[in-house]
C-alpha cells in the first residue's frame, strides 16, 4: 500500500494539472447537474414496516384522500380582543374558501364523497357523526338519564349561523384553528401549492389585526445550512496556521476539504430530485466531510514538512513519502469511518441509508482528494511549503525537542498511569449517568424556541383547545373477520367506547371505505404529542386484546405524530445492537490488520464506549434537562432526536478510530524502529501528539459551528459530535490510551505467531518503502528514488 501511494503521490506532484483539472472537471459536472436538476429535500422520515406506516399504507390503498398530509393554521388577535367579530369572521371565511378552492386541497364534503357519496357508507358515517355529537352534547346512547359530557372550551366558527368548514374557535374568541387536508402527502405536492396556501391564509392579516401562524408542515423544507458553520472554518484556519506555521500550507487542507464537500454535498443535492432525501442528509455529509477533509490533508502536509525539516529532503521527495506513509494511515482511517457509516445500510431504514451513503461518498472523496489532489497542489507550491526561516527554527529546536509541553504531558501520564486510568473511568462514568433517563422522540412545536412561529402556534392551540390538538391521532378499524363489515352500530359503538377511554378529548368518525370493511376515526388526546400519557393511549388502542377491540371484534391501527415517534424509537432501539455489533467487528478486524496487535483494537473499542456513553449523558443533560440552554441558543428542553444514538455512535466510532490510527501508529512506528517499552509510547506520542491535538481542535470547531443552527436537530447532532470528539480525543486518546499503553509496555504489541503468519503486512508505517528507498540510494538504483 505505502509503495503504491508513494508512486501516486510522486506522479501527482510531477504532473499537478492532470489531477487538479480532473477534480475541477468533476466539480463542474456536479454544479451543472445541480443547475439542471435543482434540489428537493423534505423532512419526511418514515420507517417502512412499522405499525404507523402500515396504517398510512392501508389508508393510501383504501381511502387515498384520507392518507394525504394535514395542514393547519392558527389565527390569533391581540389580548382582550375577539376573532368572531363580523369583519374578522368574513376575512377568515374568505381565506378558508380560497384554500378549499386550490388544487390538491380537499374539504370535508369531498372526503365524505371519497368515502362513498350517496352510498350506505356515507350515510352511516353521517349517522355516527350525528350520534357522537349528540352524545358529546349531553346524551349517552341508550340512556336518557346519563350525565352530560364535559363540554369542550371551543366550538365551530360560524358565519350567518352556519359553521365554517374545518375551523374551530375558542369560547373566549382569542384563537381559531383551521385544519384541512391535502390529497397527497406534503412531500409529494407540486411546487407552489403550499405557497398558494400561505398566500391565502396570510391574507387575513390585512387591516384586521389578525395574526396567521401556519404549521411547520406548510413551510418549504430547505437544507438547514446557514452562516454559523463559517465560524468553525475560521477557527480551523487559525489552528492550521499555528500548527503548520504558514498561510500557504494552512490553506491547502481548507481547499481540499471544500472541494470534497463541494462534490459530495453538491452531488447529493443534484440527485435529490430523483431519490428521497431528508433535509438533514446533506448537512450530515457537510459536517463529516469538512472535518475529515481538513484533518486528512493536515496529517499529510504536516508529515511532508516534518520530513523536509528533520531529514533535509526536497519538497518533492518529502511529499511523495508523506503520501506513502501518512497517506496509508489516512486511507485506513477513512475506511474505518466509511465502514461505520455503511453499517447503517444493514438496518434497512431508507432515510438512514441515504444519510449513510451520502456521508460515506463524501468521506471517500476526501480520502481520494487527499491522496491525489493534495500532492498535486503541493507540486504547485514546491519548496515554498516550508520557508527557510521555518527550517532554521526546526534545527534550533531539535536539541531541545524533549522539553516541550507534549513531552512533559506524556511523561506525567506514564508516571501516574494508574491514577490517570482510574480518574478517567470515574469521570466519564459519572458523566454517563443521565443516559439512564434519556428520552427519544422527534422535535415538535412544544420544544421550539419561544420566538418561533412553531412554538407560538403550539402554545396558542394548547391555550385555546388543549395540547392534544397539536398531535391528533388517526385510527383505522377493520373487522377481525375477513368477510365482516363496519356497520353504523359498530362505528358508533367504537366512537363511544374510545371516547370513554382515559386521556381522550374528542373522537370523530371520518368515513368508511366503499367496501365497508375499513373505518377511519380521528382522535384528539387531552395531552400533548410527546407526553407519556399519550404514548400509553396509543399502546392501549393498539393492543389486540383490549376491551374495545374484543367487544367490537375489530383490530385498531393508530398513526399520527405520537404513534410515529413510538414506532421510530422502537425500531431504532431494536436495530441498534445489531448495528453496533457490525461496525465493532469490522473495525476490530481493520485495527488488527493495521496494528498487528490483539490488545490495541480491544483497548480502542473500550475507550470509545466510555466516551460515547459520557457524550450521550452530557447531551441528555443539556438538551433534555436544559442545562446551559441559554449558552447553546434554545429555551425549552425536550427529548433527544430518535436517531441520535445510532448516527452519533457510528460517526464517533469512525472518527475516534481515526485518532487511534494516527496516534498509536506513531507509537508502533517507534516500537518497530527500536524503541522499547514505555520509551516507544513517549517517543511516538511526541511525534504525533501536536498534529493529533490540532486535528481534534479543528474537528471540534467544525462540529461546534453547527450547534448554533436554528434547527434543533442540527443543534443536537452538532453538540453530540463536538463534545464526543472533545472527550474522545483529549480524554481518551491523548490521556487514557498512552496510560494503558505504558501499563502494558511491549506486551501491547503481542500477536500469536499463527495469527502473525496469517495476517497480511499492510506496511502502514511505510517500513518496506523506506527500506527500499534507502537500499536504492545506497546502490544508486535508477528505478527507485535516491533522496534521503
Amino acid at each position: 500500500m505505502s509503495k503504491f501511494l508513494y508512486k501516486l503521490g510522486k506522479k501527482a506532484y510531477d504532473k499537478p494539472w492532470y489531477f487538479i483539472s480532473a477534480w475541477i472537471l468533476i466539480l463542474g459536472v456536479v454544479i451543472a447537474l445541480l443547475g439542471i436538476n435543482g434540489m428537493s429535500v423534505s423532512s419526511d422520515m418514515k420507517i417502512e414496516g412499522t405499525e404507523s406506516q402500515k396504517v398510512l399504507d392501508k389508508l393510501a390503498k383504501e381511502l387515498p384522500e384520507a392518507s394525504g398530509g394535514q395542514g393547519s393554521v392558527v389565527f390569533t388577535v391581540p389580548d382582550g380582543e375577539r376573532l368572531d367579530t363580523p369583519e374578522r369572521v368574513q376575512a377568515i371565511t374568505e381565506a378558508v374558501n380560497k384554500v378549499y378552492g386550490l388544487d390538491y386541497v380537499i374539504n370535508p364534503a369531498e372526503l365524505a364523497a371519497a368515502a362513498g357519496s350517496g352510498s350506505a357508507q356515507a350515510d352511516q358515517t353521517a349517522q355516527a357523526q350525528a350520534q357522537a355529537q349528540a352524545a358529546q352534547g349531553g346524551n349517552t346512547a341508550g340512556s336518557e338519564n346519563a350525565a352530560p359530557a364535559e363540554m369542550p372550551p371551543y366550538g365551530p366558527l360560524k358565519v350567518n349561523g352556519l359553521p365554517v368548514p374545518g375551523v374551530l374557535i375558542a369560547t373566549d374568541g382569542s384563537v381559531a384553528l383551521f385544519q384541512f387536508q391535502f390529497t397527497v402527502q406534503q412531500t409529494s405536492l407540486p411546487k407552489g401549492v403550499t405557497d398558494s396556501v400561505l398566500d391565502a391564509v396570510t391574507g387575513v392579516e390585512q387591516n384586521t389585526d389578525i395574526t396567521a401562524l401556519p404549521s411547520d408542515s406548510l413551510k418549504t423544507t430547505e437544507a438547514p445550512i446557514g452562516t454559523n458553520e463559517i465560524f468553525g472554518l475560521v477557527i480551523a484556519a487559525i489552528v492550521l496556521i499555528v500548527t503548520l506555521g504558514s498561510i500557504v500550507a494552512a490553506g491547502l487542507p481548507l481547499v481540499t476539504a471544500l472541494f470534497g464537500v463541494g462534490i459530495g454535498v453538491g452531488g447529493a443535492f443534484a440527485i435529490s430530485s430523483f431519490v428521497a432525501m431528508t433535509s438533514f442528509t446533506p448537512v450530515l455529509a457537510l459536517m463529516v466531510g469538512l472535518a475529515v477533509g481538513i484533518d486528512y490533508a493536515l496529517f499529510i502536509v504536516n508529515r511532508q514538512r516534518r520530513l523536509i525539516m528533520d531529514q533535509q529532503l526536497s519538497a518533492r521527495e518529502a511529499a511523495s513519502r508523506a503520501v506513502g506513509t501518512s497517506g496509508s494511515a489516512v486511507f485506513f482511517a477513512g475506511l474505518t469511518v466509511i465502514i461505520a457509516l455503511c453499517g447503517l445500510l444493514v438496518i434497512g431504514i431508507s432515510f438512514l441509508s441515504m444519510m449513510a451513503i451520502v456521508a460515506s461518498v463524501t468521506v471517500l472523496l476526501n480520502v481520494l482528494i487527499a491522496l491525489t489532489m493534495l500532492p498535486a497542489l503541493l507540486g504547485l507550491v514546491g519548496e515554498r511549503i516550508c520557508s527557510r526561516k521555518a527550517r532554521e527554527k526546526s534545527h534550533a529546536k531539535a536539541a531541545n525537542k524533549e522539553h516541550g509541553a507534549a513531552n512533559g504531558w506524556i511523561k506525567g501520564i506514564v508516571k501516574f498511569r494508574w491514577p490517570v486510568i482510574i480518574a478517567i473511568v470515574v469521570i466519564l462514568g459519572t458523566a454517563a449517568i443521565p443516559v439512564a433517563k434519556m428520552e427519544l422522540g422527534m422535535p415538535s412545536g412544544a420544544t421550539a424556541n419561544l420566538d418561533t412561529s412553531a412554538r407560538q402556534s403550539y402554545d396558542a392551540i394548547s391555550k385555546g383547545f388543549g395540547e392534544g390538538y397539536n398531535g391528533p391521532l388517526l385510527i383505522v378499524a377493520e373487522p377481525k373477520d375477513p368477510s365482516g363489515k363496519i356497520t353504523t352500530e359498530t362505528l358508533y359503538g367504537l366512537v363511544q367506547d374510545i371516547q370513554q377511554a382515559q386521556n381522550v378529548s374528542v373522537v370523530s368518525p371520518m368515513g368508511v371505505n366503499k367496501d365497508g370493511n375499513v373505518a377511519i376515526l380521528s382522535l384528539i388526546p387531552k395531552t400533548g404529542p410527546t407526553d407519556t400519557v399519550t404514548k400509553d393511549l396509543v399502546q392501549e388502542l393498539r393492543a389486540t386484546d383490549s376491551a374495545i377491540a374484543q367487544s367490537h371484534n375489530v383490530t385498531l391501527g393508530v398513526t399520527g405524530f405520537t404513534a410515529i415517534n413510538i414506532d421510530m424509537s422502537s425500531k431504532l432501539a431494536e436495530v441498534f445492537p445489531i448495528y453496533i455489533g457490525i461496525i465493532v467487528v469490522l473495525s476490530l478486524i481493520i485495527l488488527l490488520l493495521v496494528f498487528r496487535s490483539i490488545l490495541v483494537p480491544i483497548k480502542a473499542t473500550v475507550g470509545f464506549l466510555l466516551s460515547v456513553l459520557a457524550t450521550f449523558g452530557v447531551t441528555t443533560a443539556v438538551f433534555q434537562w436544559g442545562w446551559l440552554k441559554e449558552l447553546f441558543g434554545f429555551d425549552t428542553g425536550g427529548p433527544l432526536l430518535s436517531f441520535i444514538p445510532i448516527i452519533v455512535t457510528g460517526i464517533l466510532y469512525g472518527l475516534a478510530m481515526d485518532y487511534q490510527v494516527f496516534l498509536v501508529s506513531s507509537m508502533r512506528e517507534s516500537y518497530v524502529h527500536g524503541h522499547r517499552g514505555r520509551h516507544s509510547v513517549v517517543h511516538g506520542f511526541n511525534l504525533a501528539s501536536r498534529v493529533v491535538v490540532a486535528a481534534a481542535i479543528i474537528m471540534v470547531s467544525v462540529f461546534a459551528g453547527f450547534i448554533f443552527s436554528h434547527d434543533i436537530m442540527i443543534k443536537q447532532i452538532g453538540f453530540a459530535l463536538a463534545f464526543g470528539i472533545l472527550i474522545d480525543a483529549f480524554v481518551v486518546r491523548i490521556t487514557l490510551v498512552p496510560a494503558i499503553m505504558a501499563l502494558f509496555g511491549d506486551k501491547a504489541w503481542w500477536l500469536p505467531n499463527w495469527l502473525d503468519r496469517l495476517l497480511p503486512n499492510l506496511d502502514v508505517e511505510g517500513d518496506k518503502l523506506i527500506a527500499e528507498l534507502n537500499a536504492g540510494a545506497a546502490n544508486g538504483s535508477k528505478g527507485l528514488p535516491t533522496s534521503h
